[in-house]
């Protein structure tokens, strides 16, 4: 296949996608968009999956503030 192939294989799949959204009312379309698990279905929003344990929310709020280390 060469790259344009791969360009019209994939303007494809994304148009499908956006002509299956459209058949959807606004809250299932809104639910199909949220971020999910693939395996369980809760949203990655909602759990540990999703942040980033070495981050120090109080060094970020002290450096928010314009205080030094």
């Amino acid at each position: 296949m060469k790259d344009r192939d791969f360009l019209w294989c994939a303007l494809n799949l994304m148009l499908d996608d956006e002509q299956e959204l459209d058949g959807l009312c606004p809250t299932c379309r809104d639910r199909a968009m949220e971020e999910r698990c693939a395996g369980c279905g809760a949203l990655l929003c909602m759990t540990e999956g999703n942040r980033n344990g070495s981050f120090d929310e109080s060094r970020f709020q002290r450096l928010k503030r314009g205080e030094s280390t």
